[in-house]
């Protein structure tokens, strides 16, 4: 794909990445999320927040006391966010797998994000399953972003070929 994409049609209760803004924005919430991994569950919550920014799948940040005791390893290095400032990581444990860097969290995170520092946001193709509100995600191509999509959020989506300097 080449220059700007075309968005994907939207139905009755879908949304578009198209109509997020940029720079992102950041909302409460309120629904089921749960993270899997080697068979277990290792988070689970019923609110949460997401960030929507323009040609992302929203990112689902969980609060860190939503997972199970264990699951959270501190992992070494850091990377920066031009909205939200500079995130650190975590190793998600079960049993004995371990999901490397699966995790991150801004300890504190830019004006206008405060609500989610310490919040864990997890790249869902390193573990074996999240869930919202009973969904199945798929996570946001490329392996780069965190972006979790679900039935109702059409792209298309950064991350595919051709998609750089969306």
């Amino acid at each position: 794909m080449s220059g700007w994409p075309t968005p994907d049609k939207t139905g009755p209760g879908q949304e578009s990445v198209w109509d997020y803004p940029r720079p992102p924005r950041l909302e409460p919430f309120a629904g089921s999320i749960t993270v899997e991994l080697d068979g277990e569950t290792i988070a689970t919550t019923d609110h949460g927040w997401r960030v929507l920014e323009t040609s992302h799948p929203p990112t689902y940040y969980i609060p860190a006391a939503a997972f199970r005791d264990g699951a959270l390893r501190p992992a070494t290095g850091s990377s920066w966010c031009e909205w939200k400032g500079v995130a650190s990581y975590f190793d998600l444990v079960s049993g004995a797998r371990v999901a490397e860097r699966a995790g991150w969290t801004y300890v504190e995170p830019t004006r206008g994000f405060e609500p989610i520092a310490g919040a864990v946001a997890v790249m869902a193709a390193q573990v074996d399953r999240c869930t919202v509100n009973g969904e199945q995600v798929e996570s946001q191509p490329g392996g780069f972003y965190g972006g979790w999509i679900t039935s109702w959020v059409k792209g298309p989506f950064k991350g595919i070929p051709g998609s750089r300097g969306w």
